[in-house]
């Protein structure tokens, strides 16, 4: 009987420790300080106060302007990017003799918080700002397209379906859909480079007719300026398209050992910007320089124009549920306004 009592009073005595402990854990629970997931369950991730001053901090190198923007103290920054050294277990800063500077590890995990930070920022705008579901189009695009063409045609599509709103970006080469909330990208390319692009589908919009400029006065009086002469003259480049004056060269039968040298520029406003100023001449498709050709700013130096290697596309991915009702709208409009540019 003693042994059964000791056996019973045991197994009373683990009965209770396990409700003690049960309503520890729901006392705990509720009161909001943690829960009882055990620690293998815990996303990795550091909270959105601590990200957010060390992306400051990093893109400042100073905690002090840190602070300022964020509307915190120094020291609460300081602690904030300490304890993120600590949860890391790597140094993200160091003392120099003007201040902080990030090391290696410090700088590639700032631009990757960076980006995310920002992605984060612009999907929150995104559904504040969002109308009906289905209404809007995120759309890249080449940049100069954008400004020159493209947005100054939007208001006639705004007039005509006042319920979508279209969204743009810049993108100058291919990207990853999957890994953008874009819809749709204006990409300028040959056809191969537009086939190239993986797992995606491109609708045709307009070709390209790329043109020699320049400023009126290097002109020298005259109505145009021979091949040969514009070899021998200063030659503006588009790094996208490094080839371009070798190209036109050939067509034109003229051999210019030049024809790779003089200063270059990443977009094609640059490019026309330079050749208004009168720095050189340009290679440049028509369709971007309308209204400095009809101010006067530039003037078609010969009329050989590079052959037609390139055209707009409407790139979006594969498959029929990568297109909305907004986008087909869009996407009709785009290749009727293209049509009636002549």
């Amino acid at each position: 009987m003693v042994g059964r009592d000791r056996a019973v009073g045991k197994q009373c005595f683990f009965i209770q420790v396990c409700v003690c402990r049960i309503l520890k854990a729901k006392s705990v629970y509720k009161r909001g300080i943690r829960t009882t997931l055990p620690n293998a369950m815990r996303r990795k991730i550091p909270s959105s106060n601590t990200l957010l001053c060390f992306e400051a901090a990093a893109r400042h190198r100073s905690l002090t302007r840190a602070a300022v923007e964020l509307s915190l103290t120094q020291s609460a920054v300081s602690r904030q990017i300490l304890a993120l050294e600590e949860y890391l277990g790597q140094s993200l800063f160091r003392r120099t003799r003007h201040g902080m500077e990030l090391t290696a590890v410090g700088a590639d995990y700032a631009a990757r918080v960076a980006q995310r930070l920002g992605a984060l920022e612009q999907d929150t705008l995104d559904i504040m700002g969002a109308g009906e579901p289905g209404s809007d189009v995120h759309l890249a695009s080449v940049p100069t397209f954008a400004a020159k063409w493209l947005i100054p045609r939007l208001g006639e599509f705004a007039r005509l379906h006042p319920g979508i709103t279209v969204h743009i970006e810049t993108r100058t080469r291919p990207f990853l859909f999957a890994d953008t909330a874009l819809d749709a990208a204006i990409y300028a390319g040959s056809p191969e480079q537009v086939r190239q692009w993986a797992g995606t589908q491109s609708q045709h919009v307009m070709d390209e007719e790329v043109v020699v400029v320049c400023h009126p006065s290097l002109l020298g009086g005259r109505q145009r300026l021979e091949a040969e002469a514009i070899a021998a003259m200063p030659l503006l480049q588009q790094s996208t398209r490094p080839d371009a004056w070798s190209q036109w060269f050939d067509q034109a039968g003229v051999d210019a050992p030049r024809a790779l040298a003089g200063p270059r520029y990443e977009q094609f406003s640059m490019t026309v910007a330079a050749a208004a100023q009168g720095l050189g001449l340009a290679l440049v498709p028509r369709l971007l320089i309308e209204a400095e050709l009809q101010r006067g700013e530039l003037v078609i130096a010969h009329p050989l124009a590079l052959a037609n290697l390139r055209a707009y596309c409407l790139v979006r991915p594969q498959g029929p549920q990568s297109a909305s009702a907004a986008l087909e709208q869009f996407a009709r409009w785009l290749t009727n306004a293209a049509g009636s540019q002549g």
